[in-house]
């Protein structure tokens, strides 16, 4: 399996990667099926059931919603998110659904949207499409969002196979060990090596104007962050706090990068708060590589970037190219699914990548840069998912900004040694897709325990 960095890092909308960008993506992938078979103009009707952790917390994560606009040939990365309800209230007010933004078919919200208390094979985050023609079945498929706005078909699901691209890098790998050796053996950075495979889909130029547009996409989220306030949405009444912040801070001054004062870890914190915040009301964001762990990169990478004079975007790069390459090896050998490992998958492979990217501009090692990842997936096992109300708010906003923080630590910690440690980042990704297979369901996004009934209880 073949994965580049613009698998995991892709422009889309809030509030989760794996409930909202995903089902939006098969929805429109299926209303293209339609289309290719020269079924669109026959349908009178489309049936959506939802399935596993879709269904216990797809309306806190707007999964409805999602799939709504992908049946209306809308994508993630393109959707207007200010135009979302609008054209929900639209579609509830009339009864209609303009099936890929043209053919108008009767949408029975009670009817066609069934959100259902099981569990289908392969994976938790489940969803099943059927067109409808008359009183027979003209097209059906099911679909899983298997995280970070990864989406399967049944018959690659069946397969086993989670991707269909089968590019021959020329240095793939599929351990963390394999990934030092090819370094080692080819003098080469993990950025280096991860931009010689990146030059297989495209050249350097589009590598680097594409990271780029990544870049900027998550400054304006950042931007975004800091002008809004308020209430967030959802009925949990959580308020907006990185405005505030940001005012606060610019009283103070600006640190160094280098001093990583408590100032500094204050900045972090803003970051983090801006993006989640924006994440949790639905704007445009970057899955990094899920949604619900959105702040993290984006606010070690801004961390480095504000604060330190000598960055450039060839630093921009790097830092991405580098958080990549642990991102890859996470998902390839456990999961980034918050419905199937816990938000270890998520909270805790983002925070080693940023680990990993933080050290790799700071002029870290391979080694060393693998002694980033581990330090900061290390301590991030065992995490649960259990958001409150099903909403990605609480803990999840307040948990981005604390694995920020404790990347830069790791990455720190790592440039203070020699690379050699103890446990290595495949046995720490091993156990966090061992600990997420024996962790109960209830724990892995479906708001069945944890924080999640702790708040309903006090």
């Amino acid at each position: 399996m073949a994965i580049s960095v613009f698998d995991l890092f892709k422009i889309g909308i809030g509030p989760s990667s794996s409930h909202t960008v995903g089902p939006m993506r098969a929805a429109a992938l299926f209303v293209g099926a339609l289309r290719e078979r020269q079924m669109l103009e026959r349908t009178s009707r489309v049936e959506v059931r939802l399935y596993g952790s879709l269904s216990a917390t797809g309306v806190g994560h707007g999964t409805d919603r999602a799939v709504i606009m992908g049946l209306m040939g809308e994508w993630p990365d393109r959707i207007d998110p200010s135009q979302i309800e609008p054209r929900m209230a639209q579609l509830r007010s009339s009864g209609e659904l303009l099936l890929a933004g043209s053919r108008a078919i009767p949408f029975d919200w009670i009817r066609d949207m069934r959100l259902l208390e099981e569990n289908l094979p392969y994976h938790p985050n489940a969803m099943r499409l059927t067109a409808i023609e008359g009183d027979h079945v003209l097209h059906s498929d099911t679909y899983y969002s298997i995280g970070g706005g990864f989406v399967v078909d049944e018959e690659q699901a069946a397969s086993g196979s989670l991707d269909t691209d089968n590019s021959v890098l020329p240095y793939d790998f599929a351990s963390a060990a394999e990934l030092l050796m090819l370094c080692r053996r080819h003098n080469l950075r993990v950025s280096e090596l991860m931009m010689a495979n990146e030059r297989m889909w495209r050249s350097e130029t589009d590598i680097r104007e594409g990271l780029k547009t990544i870049w900027q996409a998550m400054r304006d989220c950042v931007d975004n962050g800091l002008r809004h306030e308020g209430i967030l949405p959802g009925g949990l009444n959580v308020q907006r706090r990185a405005a505030r912040l940001h005012r606060n801070l610019q009283e103070i001054g600006k640190p160094n990068v280098i001093g990583s004062t408590l100032s500094a870890m204050e900045w972090v914190n803003l970051f983090a708060l801006a993006v989640n915040e924006e994440n949790a009301a639905g704007g445009r964001m970057v899955t990094a590589p899920t949604n619900g762990a959105a702040g993290i990169i984006p606010a070690v990478l801004h961390y480095y970037m504000r604060f330190n004079p000598e960055a450039s975007d060839d630093d921009v790069t790097n830092y991405l190219l580098a958080a990549a390459a642990v991102g890859i090896l996470c998902k390839k050998n456990a999961s980034i699914s918050g419905a199937e490992v816990g938000c270890q998958g998520e909270v805790g492979s983002a925070c080693a990548m940023a680990a990993a990217g933080l050290a790799e501009v700071l002029g870290a090692s391979p080694e060393q840069v693998e002694n980033a990842a581990e330090i900061g997936l290390e301590h991030n096992l065992g995490l649960t998912c259990d958001p409150v109300g099903g909403l990605v708010q609480v803990p999840c906003i307040e948990r981005n900004a604390i694995a920020a923080v404790k990347a830069i630590n790791a990455a720190q910690m790592a440039l203070r040694g020699d690379g050699q440690h103890f446990i290595s980042l495949d046995q720490v990704i091993r156990t966090m897709r061992n600990t997420g297979a024996d962790m109960h369901d209830k724990y892995k996004e479906t708001s069945r325990g944890g924080l999640a009934v702790s708040i309903i209880e006090c």
